[in-house]
């Protein structure tokens, strides 16, 4: 595993990165509808905390009744509160509604346009440049819905809390104004003592927390990282469960999932540790705080400037102006994990501004040709770090021609058909292509979707593009009629089927979608010589007019391949190609 990666947004750098994340959504299609749920949202904020306020007003008043035994009052008092908790309740119901809507649009949104982004052509290209950047998934999944509800989250309690120190502070201001306090056989007045108080505990509090807490972030990047990558291990061996227990690998898989939770153990434990020493400050700075505005009523009390109502007023008033004046304490736990998905989220955009950059520069350059050729003109391939892979490639192929590319193991074919696919930019020279959309590319391993067998054998064109009778008809002829009896059954497929039977589908795919040029890159290889000889006879004879290019075909059917592309290792390391 590689080292774990550290947060390293500060200050402009963060907020830059912030605004790209949120323009993405705020400047879209829905943005206008996304604007009225904001406006909504915000009103029934205003509303939640007015509603606090006539709560609060009206249990004074219950008190006060209570304390006067005047029982017509206190039962009308007691109506007016019920009503107003009614009406609390009513408006924090839609005060979540309408953040709830306005969250899975805003993360509809992201998320669309990180999949565009991530999902394409350039993603292997991607995968090459950045082979260190971890789980994409989790990031387009997690961090994308964690980061949309703690911004909406922590913006508007930023603003009810805005909204609650103006409203309570103004009602604890004027209970508290013409408190005295005892000080040396004498009283202090300081008008409005319980405001200036709980500002004075709230500024203590956010910085003992800032600096007992600023180590949660960095942990919290981390945490992210490990879990996606003990998940990550675990969904690859079940991936290759069949493959590990052939080669009696199930020790060092335990071994490998140990360690990895290892990475999550450890870095759970700093995560609770800095939690607990955040705890114990925020838990006691907020029990001691809560005492201060009984301790400082007393003697306005006995001196009967209050009655029990108003300290009781008081008492929620100081709360929620402490709450208000203490909502960085409170929600720096969340604002520690929001920062990790920024981070994150971030870094993977600049993954794919890297990715789209290398292949706006790319030194292959591919032009479209209207007619019928494929033309590599003084192509070079390179590794992502620069190193010739192969060099000096002049070769071309028209339509209906075969082609065999031969050579050594491991010394750039299977590159050469990526570069022809457009998803290789690493390089220069120049490659004249057919329109992509007639060119069917099939690799070693093909990709079977989840879905029923139908939609399997017809990717990536969309179920219901091929009538029933032709996937019958294609498949009958590759020798797997028996395949055909299964197109509605929707199971794995890549572990109900055999790589052999794998392999036949993709070629049965090349079959229905009748491609005027096709490249395999060793598509065949799981097949024995007969089997790998009765497709390509298939091939050819259902597709005789398209073009053929195969890599890693057996002798048994170099016949039906006339023409040979050769790759030759050079005494310098390189390799060349030799066209006939």
């Amino acid at each position: 595993m590689s080292p774990a990666l550290k947060p390293t947004l500060r200050g402009r750098h963060f907020v830059r990165a912030l605004w790209r994340l949120c323009r993405i959504y705020w400047t879209s299609r829905d943005a206008a509808r996304g604007a009225l749920l904001l406006l909504g949202a915000v009103f029934f904020e205003f509303a939640t905390v007015y509603a606090s306020l006539l709560i609060a007003e009206s249990q004074r008043h219950v008190v006060e009744d209570l304390e006067h035994r005047q029982a017509a009052d206190f039962v009308m008092a007691a109506a007016v509160y019920v009503g107003f908790l009614l009406l609390l309740v009513v408006v924090s119901a839609y005060r979540i509604y309408v953040r709830q809507v306005l969250e899975v649009r805003w993360r509809r949104d992201l998320t669309a346009h990180y999949v565009d982004r991530w999902i394409g052509p350039r993603a292997y290209g991607q995968s090459q440049l950045h082979p260190n950047l971890d789980n994409p998934d989790q990031r387009i999944a997690e961090d994308i819905r964690d980061f949309v509800a703690s911004a909406l989250g922590l913006a508007l309690s930023l603003l009810a809390a805005v909204a609650t120190l103006v409203s309570f502070g103004g009602v604890l201001w004027q209970l508290s104004s013409d408190w005295r306090i005892p000080l040396n056989g004498s009283l202090l007045h300081v008008p409005g003592l319980l405001f200036w108080v709980a500002l004075v505990a709230a500024v203590i509090s956010i910085t003992v927390t800032q600096l007992v807490g600023r180590r949660l972030v960095p942990i919290n990047y981390d945490r992210l990282r490990f879990e996606a990558d003990f998940r990550y291990g675990l969904v690859r061996f079940r991936d290759h469960v069949k493959e590990v227990a052939l080669s009696r690998g199930d020790a060092v898989e335990r071994r490998s999932a140990a360690e990895r939770f290892q990475h999550v153990y450890d870095v759970f434990l700093q995560l609770i540790r800095a939690e607990r020493n955040l705890s114990l400050v925020t838990g006691g700075v907020g029990q001691l705080s809560g005492l201060l505005p009984l301790l400082l009523a007393m003697p306005a009390y006995f001196g009967g400037l209050l009655t029990l109502g108003m300290i009781l007023q008081a008492r929620v008033s100081y709360d929620q102006v402490s709450g208000a004046l203490s909502w960085f304490v409170n929600a720096y736990r969340e604002i520690a994990r929001w920062r990790a998905n920024v981070e994150r989220l971030a870094a993977f955009a600049d993954v794919m501004d890297d990715t789209e950059t290398a292949f706006t520069k790319a030194g292959i350059q591919i032009t479209p040709d209207g007619g019928n050729v494929l033309r590599l003109t003084d192509l070079r391939l390179e590794a992502p770090i620069g190193q010739t892979i192969v060099e000096n490639v002049n070769a071309a192929v028209r339509t209906g021609e075969r082609v065999a590319l031969v050579g050594p193991l491991g010394k750039g074919k299977s590159t050469l058909f990526r570069a022809i696919a457009g998803i290789w930019p690493f390089g220069g020279g120049h490659i004249e292509r057919p329109p992509v959309e007639r060119m069917h590319f099939v690799p070693q391993r093909p990709y079977l979707p989840i879905g029923s067998l139908r939609a399997v054998v017809s990717y990536p064109a969309p179920v219901g593009t091929f009538t029933d009778e032709k996937i019958h008809e294609v498949l009958s002829a590759l020798g797997v009629a028996e395949l055909g009896e299964r197109l509605d059954d929707e199971e794995p497929w890549d572990y109900a089927l055999s790589g052999h039977e794998q392999q036949i589908l993709a070629m049965a795919r090349v079959l229905l979608h009748e491609p005027e040029w096709v490249l395999l890159d060793d598509a065949t290889s799981g097949l024995g010589e007969a089997a790998e000889r009765r497709i390509y006879e298939v091939l050819v004879e259902r597709l005789p007019r398209s073009t053929v290019i195969s890599l890693g075909a057996h002798a048994a059917v170099m016949d039906l391949l006339p023409r040979r592309w050769t790759l030759a290792p050079r005494g310098d390391g390189t390799v060349t190609l030799d066209a006939a």
